[in-house]
C-alpha cells in the first residue's frame, strides 16, 4: 500500500487534476490518495466567515467565487450526464457551506467549532471530484476514520481508535481510494481539523495506521533544496535526507513540509518522498530513518526565516540566579509567543531570544512585567529588542562527523563584511544557526552555499571601472578564458557591474560580455565615481572584487571605503600604492582586516611576476638590499631606437604613435611614473618612504616640461645634436643607455645610467622591462625577472591573474 497526498497547488487547476490522474493510475500498487482543497478555496472560506461575523452581506461575494471556482473546474474536467451528477453533489456541499455562514451573520458569532466544520470544505469538495474523474476510484470520509478530542481548532488525535478505523476500513482495500486531507471528528461525530499542514497529516496518519510502503507528498517543488532558489539560483534538489535533517529545514523557512505532520511516518520509519506534480519526472527527495553515513555532505542544506526580532535579556544580577530562565520563557509561553531561536552567554550574563517580530512587542511587555522587580533594583539592566533580523541556520547529520565546520562557517561569514549577531548551536551538531540583518540575509546565503560546496563553483563577482585598450582587453580574456577556468578551477568570473567617465550599469545576475558596451548605452545611467561606489555597496553582493583599469587620480579615493565594504580591490591604476605612504598602509591594513584582497601586481612591470615574487621573499623571512630595475617601457623604448638615423626627437615621436608613451610623453620623459613604480617596489620590500625622498635625475633640461605640448614638439629637436655627440661616445665605448630606478641603504634615486656591455640591461630589447633583487639570500647572484613589460594586453593578462588570485583557488 502507498499513500499519495497531493496539496493545493497539485489540485488547483484542472490542468493539473489530469496530471494528478496520470500520477496515481501510474501506481503500480494500491494507493490512498489525499488531498487538499484548491489552491486558495480554504482562505476564501474562513475569510468569507470573517465576513459574516460582521453582520454584512459582502461574504456574498466570497462565497460565490467559491461556487463559481468549482463550477468551472467540473466544466473543464467532465462531460455530458457524470458533468451534471457531479455538478449536483458539489452544489449540495455549497448549499450546506452557503446555510452555515448565512447562520453566522444572523448570529453574530464564529465559534471554534463552526470554523472547524467549514474550514473542510475545501477538502470535501476536491476530494469529491477527484474521485469521481479518476476511473474506479472509490471515496472514503476521512472525518469517520480519524479522530480526535473536542478541542475544536486544536484538536488532538485519538491514535488508537483511530489506527482501528482505519485498518478496519482499508486494511484490505485493493484499487484507488481518494481521501480528504485536513478533516476528523469528535467522538459526538461534530467536524474537527488537524490544525496547520493538516492535509499532511492526514496522509501520514494513513500511512502509518496502513503500514504504507511509502508516504509521497506531491507538491509544486522537485524536492528539498540546498537552499531557496528563488535568492541562490546554484540551489539543486537533496536527493536524500534523514527525518532530523527535514525537520530542521522545515522549522529554519524551508516550506516544504509542516514537521509535526509527518511525525506518524518517522516513529514508524516509513520513508516519505516529496515530488513535483508539474515534473514528475524529477526525482524528488527522499526522507528517511537511516543514518546518514560518513561520505554524505556534512551539510545538507541552508534554511533561513526572515523578519525576526531578538530580545535581550541582560544584567549582572542574572549571574546564579536559578529560575531566571524558566520564568523568562513561562511568561513568554503565557502570551502564547513561540521562541524560535536561543542564544546564552555561559557567564549567565545575558540570554537572547528570536520571535516573530509581529510578537516582539507582546513579548518585551511580557518580560518587563515578569521582572519588574528585577528592572527596578538595577539587577537586571537591559531589555532590547532588535528589529529587521533574519535567521539562517545550516543542518547536516555529518557535522558532527567533520572538524572545522563552525571555524569554516564563521570565517566565510566575517570575509564577506557580515556581522554575526548571535549564534545558536545544539549538543547534537544538527545544525549551527545565527543571527544577521535582513539586509545581509541574501549575501549570507550565497556565500554559504559555496562555501560548503553546495555549489560545485566558485563564483567571482566582478565590478569593472574602465573600458578603454586595458578594460577591454581584461573583457577579452576573460571571455575566451571563461570556459576553461570553469571546467579546470570551477571558477566563474561574473562580470555583474561596468562604468567609464559617464556612465554605470549593474545587475545582480550578470552582464553579458558580448554586448556590454551596447547594453551600457542602452540601459546605463548618468554616473560619477561616488555613485558607482555607492551603488556597488548598496548591492551587498559577495565575493565581490573592484577592477580598476583607469590611470584616474580620483578613482584611488574609492579604495578605502569599498575595503572596509568587503569589496576587493585588483588595480592596475598606480595611484593608491604610490600615494601618501599612511594611506598605502592604511589601505594594506583595511584588506588584512576585513580578510579581502588589495592587489595591484600590473603597477609594476604590467603582467611580469614582480610584485608577487617580491611579496613571497619578503614573507619567507628574506630582507631586500638593493633594487635597481628598468621599469619603463617607453624610455626603454626610446633608448633602444635612438640611432645615428633615429635622433632623440624621432624616437619620442615614434614612441607616441607606436602607444608606448602617454599623449603627452613628458609625463614619461619626467621620470615621474618610474618613481611611482620604485615607491611601490620599496615599500613592499618593508621600507618606508615618500615620492619627495626621491631623487629624480632628468636627462632632458627642465624648461622643456613648461609650456604647452606644442611648445614642446616645436623645440624638442634642439636637443638632437648634443644627444648624437653622447650616442656616438657610448657606442665607442660599447655601452647604452637606460633610464635606471635604484634603492639601496635608504637612498632611492631614477635617472638616465650608462650601462656596459655584459651588465644584465644591456641587451634589453624594445620595451621589455628588468628588476633585480639583490637580498640577504641573493645576495652574489641576484634574483632577475625580465619580459614584456608594457602594453594592453600583458597588463589586462595581469589584472586578470590577480582577479583569479582574489578566488582563492
Amino acid at each position: 500500500m502507498k499513500v499519495l497526498k497531493f496539496g493545493g497547488t497539485s489540485v488547483g487547476s484542472a490542468e493539473n487534476i489530469r496530471k494528478v490522474k496520470e500520477i496515481v493510475k501510474s501506481q503500480n500498487d494500491n494507493v490512498v490518495v489525499v488531498v487538499s482543497a484548491l489552491g486558495g478555496i480554504t482562505d476564501k472560506i474562513l475569510n468569507a466567515a470573517k465576513m459574516a461575523i460582521l453582520g454584512t452581506d459582502y461574504f456574498n461575494t466570497e462565497i460565490t467565487a467559491i461556487r463559481e471556482r468549482h463550477e468551472s473546474l467540473v466544466d473543464q474536467l467532465f462531460e455530458g450526464e457524470q458533468k451534471e451528477e457531479v455538478k449536483e453533489r458539489v452544489s449540495q456541499l455549497l448549499d450546506e457551506l452557503e446555510r452555515v455562514i448565512v447562520g453566522v451573520s444572523m448570529i453574530g458569532e464564529l465559534t471554534d467549532k463552526t470554523l472547524d466544520k467549514i474550514g473542510g470544505f475545501g477538502e470535501r469538495l476536491s476530494s469529491l471530484i477527484i474521485s469521481e474523474f479518476i476511473d474506479d476510484a472509490s471515496w472514503i470520509d476521512s472525518s469517520k476514520l480519524i479522530k480526535t478530542d473536542s478541542a475544536f481548532g486544536k484538536a488532538q488525535v485519538n491514535f488508537s481508535l483511530t489506527n482501528t478505523l482505519i485498518k478496519a476500513a482499508l486494511g484490505e482495500f485493493k484499487g484507488i481510494c481518494i481521501a480528504p486531507g485536513f478533516v476528523s471528528s469528535n467522538s459526538d461525530g461534530d467536524y474537527t481539523t488537524l490544525g496547520r499542514g493538516g492535509s499532511d497529516y492526514t496522509a501520514a496518519i494513513y500511512a502509518a495506521a496502513l503500514d504504507a510502503s511509502v508516504l509521497e507528498i506531491w507538491t509544486d517543488v522537485d524536492g528539498f533544496m540546498t537552499a531557496d532558489p528563488r535568492v541562490i539560483s546554484k540551489a539543486y534538489v537533496i536527493e536524500e535526507l534523514s527525518y532530523a535533517e527535514a525537520m530542521e529545514l522545515s522549522h529554519f523557512g524551508a516550506k516544504v513540509i509542516y514537521p509535526p505532520t509527518i511525525l506518524p511516518v518517522y516513529k514508524k520509519g516509513i520513508p516519505t518522498f516529496i515530488k513535483n506534480t508539474l515534473n514528475p519526472q524529477a526525482s524528488g527527495s527522499l526522507i528517511t530513518s537511516r543514518r546518514m553515513n560518513g561520505k554524505d555532505r556534512p551539510i545538507k542544506g541552508i534554511s533561513s526565516i526572515s523578519n525576526i526580532s531578538l530580545i535581550t535579556v541582560q544584567g549582572l544580577g542574572m549571574v546564579g540566579v536559578t529560575g531566571i530562565s524558566m520564568r523568562l520563557f513561562s511568561a513568554l509561553a503565557v502570551n502564547n509567543i513561540n521562541v524560535i531561536l536561543i542564544s546564552q552567554a555561559s557567564s549567565e550574563n545575558s540570554i537572547s531570544i528570536a520571535v516573530d517580530t509581529p510578537k516582539a512587542v507582546s513579548a518585551e511587555t511580557a518580560i518587563r512585567a515578569e521582572f519588574e522587580r528585577e528592572i527596578m533594583s538595577h539587577k537586571i539592566n537591559k531589555v532590547e529588542v532588535e528589529n529587521d533580523l533574519s535567521i539562517v541556520a545550516i543542518v547536516g547529520e555529518n557535522m558532527k562527523h567533520s572538524t572545522g565546520i563552525a571555524g569554516k562557517l564563521f570565517n566565510t561569514i566575517g570575509k564577506n563584511g557580515i556581522n554575526i549577531i548571535a549564534i545558536a548551536q545544539g549538543a547534537s551538531e544538527l545544525n549551527i544557526s545565527w543571527v544577521v540583518k535582513n539586509s545581509d540575509l541574501r549575501k549570507t546565503l550565497n556565500v554559504v552555499h559555496e562555501s560548503f560546496f553546495l555549489s560545485e563553483n566558485v563564483e567571482l563577482n566582478v565590478f569593472l571601472l574602465g573600458m578603454g585598450l586595458v578594460g577591454g582587453n581584461l573583457l577579452k580574456q576573460i571571455q575566451q578564458q571563461q570556459e576553461k577556468l570553469l571546467k579546470e578551477k570551477h571558477l566563474k568570473i561574473k562580470l555583474v557591474g561596468v562604468a567609464n567617465s559617464k556612465k554605470m550599469m549593474l545587475d545582480r545576475d550578470g552582464i553579458d560580455i558580448n554586448g556590454f558596451r551596447d547594453r551600457l548605452e542602452i540601459d546605463g545611467v548618468e554616473s560619477g565615481l561616488a555613485a558607482y561606489k555607492a551603488a556597488i555597496i548598496d548591492l551587498n553582493i559577495y565575493n565581490s572584487v573592484f577592477v580598476d583599469c583607469t590611470a584616474s587620480n580620483n578613482s584611488a579615493d574609492l579604495y578605502a571605503d569599498l575595503l572596509n565594504a568587503n569589496v576587493s580591490i585588483v588595480t592596475a591604476n598606480k595611484v593608491a600604492a604610490s600615494s601618501d605612504y599612511n594611506n598605502y598602509k592604511k589601505l594594506k591594513s583595511i584588506a588584512k582586516n576585513k580578510g579581502v584582497k588589495f592587489l595591484f601586481e600590473t603597477n609594476v612591470g604590467a603582467g611580469l611576476p614582480i610584485i608577487n615574487t617580491l611579496n613571497d621573499l619578503v614573507n619567507a623571512g628574506d630582507k631586500i638590499l638593493k633594487i635597481e630595475a628598468v621599469l619603463s617601457g617607453t624610455l626603454n623604448f626610446i633608448f633602444n631606437t635612438i640611432s645615428a638615423d633615429v635622433p632623440l626627437s624621432k624616437t619620442i615621436q615614434l614612441a607616441k604613435e607606436e602607444g608606448y608613451s602617454e599623449p603627452d610623453p613628458r609625463i614619461d620623459l619626467s621620470g615621474i611614473d618610474v618613481v611611482r613604480k620604485l615607491l611601490i617596489l620599496v615599500r613592499e620590500s618593508g621600507y618606508k618612504i615618500e615620492k619627495d625622498d626621491v631623487q629624480i635625475n632628468t636627462f632632458i633640461p627642465d624648461n622643456y616640461f613648461e609650456g604647452t605640448i606644442d611648445d614642446f614638439w616645436a623645440n624638442i629637436s634642439k636637443v638632437d645634436t648634443d644627444f648624437e655627440e653622447r650616442r656616438q661616445k657610448l657606442d665607442a665605448e660599447n655601452k647604452c643607455w637606460r633610464f635606471v630606478a635604484k634603492y639601496e641603504d635608504g637612498h632611492a634615486e631614477v635617472g638616465l645610467q650608462e650601462v656596459a656591455q655584459g651588465h644584465p640591461f644591456f641587451d634589453l630589447q624594445g620595451s621589455n622591462n628588468l628588476v633585480m633583487f639583490t637580498s640577504e639570500r641573493y645576495n652574489e647572484f641576484p634574483m632577475i625577472i625580465k619580459g614584456y613589460g608594457a602594453g594592453a594586453a600583458v597588463t589586462a593578462a595581469g589584472v586578470f591573474a590577480d582577479i583569479i588570485r582574489v578566488s582563492n583557488i
